[in-house]
């Protein structure tokens, strides 16, 4: 019999290797150092599914693997360096997307199209922390680092949030299949 601290481990691994299989393809946007990235895509799908406390320590892992040196950021990059350069408040501010998205989530477990009001909230917040990190990083006018940090980015996020909305209740269910009965749904 497997033992919930086991599988929890397990399950958070796995959310880390999502995280950490998706975020480095990227396309570069000419003139601008924030590349599109599959990243936030496994974000919503991880925050939605795995519960809270899972889906934050496995982005935690994510980081603190990236910040190893270990190549898991945009563009099969790593290091500190990435986390204190002009995207590093977007890295940090997953910890927020994720941990709203999945309070979202967990809150709302049976109703899972409520989720996206989550993610596109979670978003919000990301898109603020992170836009606020670079205009301090660059010195860049508000107008120019939304311009640059949001307004190219507005379409594919909707597209992922919609994908990952239409995936995430199936996902969520195989997930709670795989957790012993009478586990912790908010592990």
């Amino acid at each position: 019999m497997k033992s919930k601290k086991t599988t929890w481990l397990v399950m958070t691994a796995v959310c880390a290797a999502l995280i950490c299989i998706f975020a480095p393809l990227s396309v570069p946007l000419p003139g601008n150092p924030v590349p599109v990235t599959l990243a936030t895509f496994a974000l919503y799908l991880i925050a939605a599914c795995a519960g809270t406390a899972r889906s934050v320590t496995a982005t935690a892992v994510y980081l603190c693997l990236g910040a190893m040196g270990i190549p898991v950021f945009s563009g099969f990059r790593g290091g500190v360096g990435i986390l204190a350069g002009p995207t590093g408040g977007y890295l940090a501010g997953y910890l927020l997307l994720v941990l709203i998205t999945a309070v979202v989530a967990d809150r709302f477990e049976t109703k899972p199209w409520v989720w996206p009001a989550g993610m596109v909230l979670g978003t919000v917040i990301l898109y603020a922390f992170g836009t606020a990190w670079f205009m301090i990083y660059t010195k860049n006018t508000f107008a120019a680092s939304l311009s640059m940090c949001v307004v190219p980015f507005l379409i594919g996020d909707a597209v992922k949030i919609a994908a990952a909305s239409l995936i995430s209740p199936r996902l969520h269910k195989a997930i709670r299949s795989i957790e012993q009965p009478g586990g912790n749904k908010n592990a």
